[in-house]
């Protein structure tokens, strides 16, 4: 496993998981529920931004490598996922939404995996829909996070449930279009 400071990067944010579930845990004396939305914000933003920082090191510093390749969407994932799973929890997104975002991550992994090893990744590379569907995620998982309003005017847990719901579309439909793309070649090897 080569040690270069995109894959540190990677490292971090899966270290930063278990710090950012264990805010919700801790103890009302140690942090108020309004400290602990802010606090889990400020983590979930940060290792979204080691996300694209460490990718955008990558390639400036010419250190992609296979490994970091692996596990820079897993981490992704893992953070992801613990985000909904926590949001599912304090009842701020509705279980199918995670159940449809997780399940697709799923899917679509096993299916480039699956891809990559009879050598048509190419046709599930990361397409434009998917793009979109990350960012509609990555600012709707923070303003669910941080729930409490803003100001006067604006309420982060309306505006990031109807992100959720827009990413829970588009997770459905990119994974739709990735599967299209896909069948031909799945259809040849079965």
């Amino acid at each position: 496993m080569p040690l270069n400071i995109p894959n540190l990067l990677t490292w971090g944010r899966i270290l930063l998981i278990p710090l950012f579930v264990g805010v919700f845990y801790a103890p009302h004396d140690w942090l108020t529920p309004r400290e602990q939305n802010l606090l889990a914000t400020i983590i979930f933003v940060a290792a979204a931004l080691t996300d694209w920082l460490d990718g955008y090191l990558a390639r400036v510093l010419q250190q992609s490598t296979a490994f970091g390749a692996f596990l820079d969407p897993v981490a992704d994932k893992l953070m992801v996922a613990a985000a909904l799973i926590i949001l599912v929890q304090l009842d701020r997104t509705d279980t199918i939404v995670a159940f449809i975002i997780i399940g697709r991550e799923i899917t679509i992994s096993a299916l480039r995996e699956w891809m990559a090893k009879i050598g048509a990744a190419r046709s599930v590379a990361v397409s434009f829909l998917g793009k979109v569907k990350t960012t509609s995620q990555m600012i709707a998982i923070p303003m669910l996070l941080y729930h409490d309003p803003l100001f006067s005017f604006f309420d982060p847990q309306r505006v990031g449930t109807w992100l959720i719901y827009v990413a829970a579309l588009l997770t459905l439909w990119s994974m739709g279009y990735y599967l299209r793309m896909a069948w031909p070649h799945i259809a040849a090897k079965t």
